[in-house]
């Protein structure tokens, strides 16, 4: 609880992002890893990157943002350090010059978050 009071990420099980999220995804969209920061979720799909916002005291408000990943500019990923445990990623969407960004705690396989951004970048 307290990583996430500080904005950390923590990865979520596909199968639980599918049954919560099924109803809105395309026709052969699949959820493909997600990310939780206290309410709110980064998830990548097989089309799309979905940003669910929960918004007010209760979080029953939810803003879902969509990103095709062909609006995606470019993305940097900063490594967790020896004194700063937290992994960073920022990803730069068309036309928008402040990055989206993301904060991944200590362990959290930051390598593969690239890895799956960059293969549905550049399909």
């Amino acid at each position: 609880m307290l990583q996430g009071l500080f904005g950390n990420a923590s990865e979520v099980d596909v199968q639980k992002l599918e049954q919560e999220l099924g109803a809105m995804l395309a026709e052969g969209e699949q959820i493909v890893r997600g990310f939780r920061v206290i309410r709110d979720m980064f998830i990548f799909t097989s089309k799309r990157l979905i940003l669910i916002d929960k918004q007010g005291a209760t979080g029953k408000k939810t803003e879902y943002h969509s990103i095709p990943y062909k609006a995606i500019t470019h993305f940097t990923v900063e490594t967790a350090g020896h004194f700063d445990g937290d992994a960073e990623l920022k990803i730069y969407i068309s036309s928008n010059p402040v990055p989206i960004q993301r904060e991944f705690k200590r362990g959290t396989d930051i390598v593969g978050v690239q890895k799956t951004l960059a293969q549905y970048m550049f399909m």
